[in-house]
């Protein structure tokens, strides 16, 4: 099942949480020609910015993915770590990432961000050039697939 992207997001603007897309979509944001499934996050690890976090997540109906039944939803303890929260919500995949390769944190990310206006409204998601580069270390096989489109939206983007 893929991911209700605009639903997902839409929400968690609408409670103000700050964040940096990352992954798949960042760069289908940016006119790469590929598919994602889920929408990846990195979040501002604030108090303040978690508590909206929370409630953006509790709207969502979100919950850890692979417990069967039980509905297990993130707490603050697991959005204040720098791991990955994989979760569903009602809108699809959520990954609520605390950093990624490189130990990049929200802080790190948004200096390496572009806005991309959606619906009216400015999102920030991680530079395709950072995406790519990102990507060419990588050794997954899905990576190592998309390379050629993601260099050659690249180029055609002249980032």
């Amino acid at each position: 099942m893929s991911a209700d992207f605009q639903k997902i997001l839409g929400v968690l603007r609408a409670h103000e949480v700050e964040f940096v897309v990352v992954g798949a979509l960042a760069a289908v944001l940016q006119g790469a020609p590929i598919m994602t499934l889920d929408v990846d996050v990195v979040h501002r690890r604030t108090p303040e910015n978690i508590d909206r976090l929370i409630a953006a997540l509790r709207e969502l109906d979100a919950h850890f993915r692979g417990h069967g039944e039980r509905k297990l939803v993130p707490q603050v303890s697991h959005l204040e770590s720098r791991g990955h929260q994989l979760l569903t919500t009602k809108g699809g995949a959520l990954d609520v990432l605390g950093a990624i390769e490189d130990g990049l944190d929200y802080h790190a990310l948004i200096e390496e961000s572009v806005g991309v206006e959606i619906e009216g409204e400015v999102l920030r998601v991680l530079s395709l050039a950072r995406y790519v580069a990102l990507k060419e270390r990588s050794d997954r096989p899905k990576d190592q697939a998309r390379l050629s489109v993601l260099r050659q939206t690249l180029r055609e983007s002249g980032e």
